[in-house]
């Protein structure tokens, strides 16, 4: 569960971004950033490789009010997505308490999305986490893209999510198609878990 803090009456909820590089996982924060302005309370850091990458993470705080008498804050973080980033990745899903999968739906992705999907239960195994156990949503971007360039949805699905069975958004995120209803299901999941862990 998030971390909390009992003397504040506060909760801090962490929601990781995972995927490959350039699959949009800094866009989706990017875009939420701008359409949520009123509702967040910090700035959005983001550290950037010479390559325009992410290297570290985005944090993206903001507060979703009260839940048994509890303030909640989620954050939000990206991992970078590339391969020799793998130690900073896992790194950032210590403590996750959800997980959004972003898998660029680019036919030439499709390899390195399988991968990036088994890294991860790789990187989670190593704090104890199960994938089949925490918040996860599934989100196939750059769907916007012409027809020829992507894979069809029930490839994505097969390849991705047939053991999973996570729920499942087709996205644009640099247009923000289907960006806020992910955030949203991974916010009701993930508070879904953890009010039923607070006493």
């Amino acid at each position: 569960m998030g971390f909390v803090n009992v003397k504040n009456k506060e909760v801090q909820v962490k929601i990781v971004y995972y995927g490959t590089g350039r699959g949009g996982k800094t866009t989706n924060l990017e875009f939420i950033n701008r359409n949520f302005q009123e509702r967040i309370k910090s700035k959005m850091v983001s550290l950037k490789t010479h390559g325009d990458r992410t290297l570290f993470f985005d944090f993206l705080p903001f507060d979703m009010g009260k839940i048994k008498g509890y303030d909640v804050k989620i954050q939000l973080y990206t991992v970078p997505g590339q391969v020799k980033y793998n130690a900073t990745r896992r790194i950032v899903l210590k403590g996750a308490d959800g997980i959004v999968f972003v898998a660029d739906a680019q036919k030439e992705q499709r390899a390195k999305n399988i991968d990036s999907l088994n890294q991860l239960f790789e990187n989670l195994a190593t704090y104890d986490l199960d994938l089949y156990k925490l918040p996860f949503v599934m989100q196939y971007n750059k769907m916007d893209m012409d027809k020829d360039l992507i894979l069809p949805v029930d490839v994505l699905q097969r390849d991705l999510n047939s053991r999973i069975k996570a729920p499942a958004f087709m996205a644009s995120a640099i247009n923000g198609g289907n960006v806020v209803v992910t955030l949203k299901k991974i916010i009701s999941l993930t508070m879904v878990s953890v009010q039923n862990e607070l006493l």
